[in-house]
């Protein structure tokens, strides 16, 4: 029986709901037991299987009055996604969860599906399963399962000399969030780069081939994800303020502000861009830009010297 449009999570149910939502997320040949048993029954013939999670709390990770209920499934698959695409992988499946108060709009959390299911296709991912609770505010959990043909590429790989390198849109989610929280709409640009970032997915792979020795994907700040692949593999790593051409919209929000706009480039999350290392400058692949270099020593610097602004998010 199909559910009334207006009706409410309490209304429908979990397992009303999960009838709708099993409807939103075909398989793929790799999935021998989908949605719908007490477990999925995956099939993975080469390589390593890499996996991931993440949380997205309300109020904490998204607003429901900064973005639509498919944005926030766009973002919550694309989080996840880009973890797997930041070891080199290619992402396969995922499970999700949601804790949902009763009076939320059984509307509002297909909408979140099919946002979700949409990213997930964009690589050819696939969701197996998930679950569903109640709760006082909305909670979404995702685990992603991937696949990397060669070795992951870790964080810890870096050596002194290597250079430092990006790729993907930076700082415009971060501009965004800026303009959000001060009850603006406009560079739309940016506020649309918060509500659905844009990974670079194919660019974790390209990195690998390459010969990345470290990589990771810049989810809560460009200079503290630096900092986390400086701290696994012992070395110090300088980002260069001049490597960096700020766009348009950046500008805007920064003047308008009284911000310096690169502050949103180097402290920024939310893009899923990737940062990686490279044993020189000849083996950077096309499409990522040197932003710096890796050095003996610890820390993160900029232009050799301590940054004073904002290195990016912190969850507590």
């Amino acid at each position: 029986m199909a559910l009334d449009a207006d009706a409410t999570l309490g209304e429908a149910g979990e397992f009303g709901l999960i009838s709708e939502l099993v409807k939103l997320f075909p398989g793929d040949e790799h999935v021998l037991v989908g949605p719908g048993d007490d477990a999925a029954v995956l099939r993975i013939k080469h390589g390593h299987v890499v996996v991931s999670t993440d949380l997205m709390v309300e109020g904490r990770h998204f607003r429901r009055d900064w973005a639509s209920a498919e944005d926030v499934g766009h973002r919550a698959a694309a989080q996840n996604l880009s973890d797997i695409n930041a070891m080199g992988g290619t992402a396969r499946h995922l499970t999700i969860g949601l804790a949902a108060p009763a009076d939320l709009p059984v509307a509002w959390a297909l909408d979140l599906a099919r946002g979700f299911a949409a990213e997930c296709a964009s690589v050819g991912a696939t969701v197996v399963g998930g679950d569903i609770t109640r709760a006082d505010e909305v909670v979404i959990a995702v685990t992603v399962l991937g696949q990397c043909l060669q070795s992951p590429v870790l964080r810890s790989g870096a050596q002194p000399g290597d250079v430092l390198a990006l790729t993907g849109r930076q700082g415009w989610a971060a501009g965004g969030l800026a303009v959000l929280g001060r009850g603006f709409r406009s560079p739309r640009a940016l506020v649309e780069a918060y509500r659905r970032p844009e990974p670079p997915y194919a660019a974790g792979q390209v990195a690998a081939g390459a010969g990345a020795t470290s990589l990771i994907d810049v989810s809560d700040g460009l200079l503290a994800e630096a900092g986390h692949l400086a701290g696994a593999s012992g070395v110090a790593i300088d980002v260069r303020r001049d490597a960096f051409e700020v766009p348009e919209p950046l500008q805007a929000v920064g003047a308008a502000l009284g911000a310096d706009p690169l502050q949103f480039i180097l402290g920024g999350g939310d893009d899923h861009s990737l940062l990686a290392t490279f044993p020189d400058v000849a083996s950077v692949p096309d499409g990522w830009q040197v932003v710096g270099e890796v050095r003996a020593g610890e820390g993160v610097t900029v232009d050799g010297a301590a940054y004073d602004g904002p290195t990016g998010w912190t969850h507590f």
